[in-house]
């Protein structure tokens, strides 16, 4: 089964490839396959097949509203950051997969260097819930994940 964003060649690789073109066409011919990255909804069912889980899993674990992840999923609506978050717990996503998911929707990846985001990573990383998560940022006095509106 294919993995979220399976590539061949690294990013470090891809750059060098940049650097030492001549032709940026013959770059792009010939790393074609390496250049797609799957559509946000695509992946986010990806993650839900290879994770055995329903989209009720990760509405019940996300704390996000029913029609919100249907229509998440369905792409008909583009999450915010946080929202994207929330889902990644709903799935029980690692940290890696977690980032990886944030960039598939042009969002920023978390950042070690900032305190909510250390917060949210160190949670990822114990695989704790979204309410423990929750406890643990409310806690630091930031704002918690998957209960606010859109």
């Amino acid at each position: 089964m294919k993995t979220l964003m399976q590539q061949n060649k690294s990013t470090e690789e891809l750059t060098n490839e940049i650097k030492s073109a001549t032709d940026i066409e013959d770059y792009l011919i010939r790393n074609k396959e390496e250049l797609e990255l799957p559509h946000l909804s695509d992946a986010l069912h990806l993650l839900l097949s290879q994770k055995e889980l329903s989209r009720a899993d990760v509405v019940r674990d996300s704390l996000l509203d029913r029609a919100y992840v249907y229509q998440i999923f369905s792409g008909e609506r583009t999450p915010s950051r946080d929202k994207l978050i929330a889902i990644a717990f709903g799935l029980h996503l690692s940290d890696t997969q977690t980032q990886t998911i944030l960039k598939l929707s042009c969002n920023r990846e978390l950042y070690a260097r900032e305190e909510r985001d250390a917060l949210i990573l160190f949670a990822l990383q114990r695989e704790m819930t979204i309410m423990e998560t929750n406890d643990l940022l409310f806690t630091h006095g930031f704002t918690v994940l998957g209960t606010t509106k859109e």
